[in-house]
């Protein structure tokens, strides 16, 4: 494979696939975007999860802030982690996130396997 990241090493058989790697992975880019919301993607199957979930019904609500959830194990985790707070931090680089989801989709780019 001789065109290898310089990021993280992932190498690939064509350029192509590299070039969408990089943008894939390692750019803060965000343009797919929710016409409900205004919450911006990095990928468009992203987009599609977040709508998917963004328009069912939610019945959880915070009395602190008012903001509604799904699940009650979502308004509980919003009521455990203050503003700003990260929890899940990632082994291979130290990066830190909030929600445990969002770290096991981070860790695609040490392991190059799909959660």
């Amino acid at each position: 494979r001789p065109y290898k990241c310089g990021e993280c090493g992932k190498s690939y058989t064509q350029t192509s696939a590299l070039i969408h790697h990089k943008k894939r992975i390692h750019t803060r880019e965000r343009p797919h975007k929710c016409w409900e919301c205004g919450m911006s993607f990095r990928l468009c199957s992203q987009l599609i999860q977040h709508q998917k979930t963004d328009t069912r019904e939610r019945l959880y609500d915070c009395g602190k802030c008012g903001k509604s959830f799904q699940w009650s194990s979502s308004l509980i985790q919003h009521h455990n982690i203050p503003t700003g707070e990260r929890l899940y931090k990632c082994g291979g680089n130290g990066k830190s996130f909030r929600h445990r989801t969002i770290l096991i989709m981070h860790q695609v780019i040490h392991t190059g396997e799909r959660p």
